[in-house]
């Protein structure tokens, strides 16, 4: 009736986005809610964007904000071949690292407060730091939503270095590296003189095997701070993959002489 194809109804269903109940024949039986999110789904489909591409977009989203806060309370779109995410608060990508950026989403006692922006007597970089620090003391505890606070300080301040750092850090050993290389490419346009940052974009680069251009990015971080020991050994290695043994030689050796 909707038009979906039974992957996707299927894959939805499994991810927990839809709980359908089963009716005396064994069907499927679907609440109001429940053929919402799928006429989202559906108007995505129609858009040409990817059965896979759908799934792991919800999922991702899903997976981010708090639980209590209803996926059918927010309109789901697609720009081109991403799917888009807006709600009265702001407008940002699922699948990016950008997630909430221009979203305020705080879990106080059980429950979901949206946030107003701070009055103009506020100082925003004071709350941004305030957020900093406690997304920073949930990271061990509460990873996801040490996330969640680490991209509320940045939608307070783009130029927060330590919340980009820290959450590329997360990111980066979640194997997070495509969300990396985006949260990297959004914080070199506010921190473009920070030296890990770079290095950060290096390494999410490498790792998605963009090779030449990692090496660039390691250069970057290098030019800005020589005494980037990490930087150098990464890019040591990426010389001796490409053949380069005096590439390799002199950064391994920068590298030594910076552990003694």
């Amino acid at each position: 009736m909707l038009g979906l194809s039974r992957h996707i109804v299927a894959g939805l269903i499994a991810a927990g986005f839809v709980t359908p109940s089963r009716g005396k024949r064994n069907e499927w039986r679907f609440t109001f809610q429940d053929l919402t999110l799928l006429r989202t789904a559906h108007a995505l489909q129609e858009q040409r964007i990817p059965p896979r591409r759908i799934l792991q977009s919800l999922a991702r989203l899903k997976a981010t904000l708090p639980a209590e806060l209803p996926l059918t309370g927010l309109r789901i779109t697609a720009i081109g071949a991403d799917v888009a995410v807006r709600d009265r608060s702001g407008h940002w990508q699922s699948d990016s690292g950008q997630l909430l950026l221009d979203f305020d989403v705080a879990q106080v006692a059980g429950s979901v407060t949206l946030l107003e922006r701070a009055p103009p007597q506020q100082a925003p970089e004071t709350d941004a730091r305030t957020l900093f620090e406690h997304a920073l003391s949930l990271e061990a505890t509460d990873p996801a939503a040490a996330e969640v606070a680490y991209l509320q300080a940045l939608a307070l301040a783009p130029d927060l270095v330590d919340a980009y750092l820290n959450l590329g850090a997360m990111w980066a050993e979640a194997g997070r590296f495509v969300e990396l290389l985006r949260l990297s490419d959004a914080a070199l346009q506010h921190c473009a003189g920070s030296a890990l940052l770079h290095f950060n974009h290096a390494v999410a680069l490498d790792q998605l095997q963009r090779l030449e251009e990692a090496a660039a990015a390691y250069e970057r971080s290098l030019a800005l701070d020589p005494k980037l020991a990490d930087a150098h050994y990464n890019l040591a290695e990426l010389h001796k993959e490409a053949g380069d043994e005096r590439g390799a030689l002199r950064h391994f050796s920068a590298y030594r002489r910076l552990q003694t």
